[in-house]
């Protein structure tokens, strides 16, 4: 049976919801490490998630800053058992959204205040760069901040967000290829393409078989607390909201290209059918919700 697997950061949980939002139950407790990106790898039988790690010590007004290289990606089997950490704490600064190739056996994610894009193997080892957005001192600059990830494997290419600051308007989705010319590094690659700037503040992608890219944006009304698309393939076409009014929308999920599962900072899970035009709360797990992914458990 099919369920939203979402990561609850007050209560610290996985939690599994009915797609009809008529039971909600927990697969994995004690998560104290603020999770951000979850995905599923049914054919494992595995559940990832990324961990942003503590939040910075004194930060305790406004948005929290996780500035300390203590991010981490965990695994469990699908039932909740069997949890390890498979990226070490450390190995990079702040885990956000996560996604993968399973066919290739890899895992990307992007890494917030490390200001980069990052795989590995499915087993935590190899992690490697593929894009540096900057340097040490870059790092206060949230433009720089790398946090939504999606990537198409048939052409084989990674787009990303870069949110800018809270509300500000200086957010990017950006793209490349997944591999790094040659002769170049991930810190000074001449492929990367901006598809949009100027954006409130982006967060988490979803590349649908469509060709659209849909993102969920957090910042400030009228275009943020949003959710947008906007066609990437064969053309580039212009972003369009689809959705409006969440608290801070953040996790994106769907089924069907057409049927979007988003979660925000207020708690709440909504279904957007584009195909019909609905749109509605399907329930309310109170603050503060992040990541979300389809799974069958």
């Amino acid at each position: 049976m099919a369920e939203l697997l979402v990561l609850n950061l007050r209560l610290r949980l996985v939690q599994a919801v009915a797609l009809d939002g008529s039971d909600v139950r927990t697969v994995v407790t004690d998560l104290g490490e603020m999770p951000d990106g979850i995905v599923v790898d049914h054919q494992n039988g595995h559940i990832y998630w990324t961990n942003m790690g503590k939040r910075d010590s004194g930060a305790f007004t406004g948005e929290p800053t996780f500035f300390t290289r203590n991010g981490s990606i965990e695994r469990v089997d699908l039932d909740g058992g069997n949890r390890h950490t498979v990226v070490p704490r450390g190995t990079f600064t702040t885990g956000k959204q996560l996604t993968a190739d399973f066919a290739e056996k890899k895992l990307y994610w992007c890494d917030r205040e490390g200001m980069q894009v990052l795989r590995c193997d499915l087993n935590g080892s190899n992690v490697e760069a593929l894009v540096v957005a900057g340097e040490v001192d870059d790092s206060r600059d949230a433009r720089n901040h790398c946090v939504g990830i999606a990537i198409d494997t048939a052409q084989r290419m990674i787009y990303w967000s870069q949110k800018g600051p809270p509300d500000a308007g200086q957010g990017r989705i950006l793209r490349a290829p997944i591999d790094i010319p040659r002769g170049r590094s991930a810190a000074d690659r001449d492929d990367i393409e901006t598809l949009w700037d100027a954006l409130p503040e982006p967060i988490d992608l979803h590349l649908a078989n469509d060709g659209h890219l849909v993102w969920t944006d957090r910042g400030a009304q009228p275009l943020g607390n949003t959710v947008n698309r906007a066609r990437v393939k064969p053309d580039l076409g212009s972003p369009q909201v689809c959705s409006r009014g969440y608290d801070e929308a953040i996790g994106l999920t769907t089924a069907d290209d057409v049927t979007y599962y988003v979660s925000d900072l207020g708690g709440s899970i909504r279904v957007v059918n584009l195909a019909d035009g609905t749109d509605r709360t399907l329930v309310n797990l109170g603050p503060s919700l992040t990541g979300i992914a389809l799974a069958d458990l």
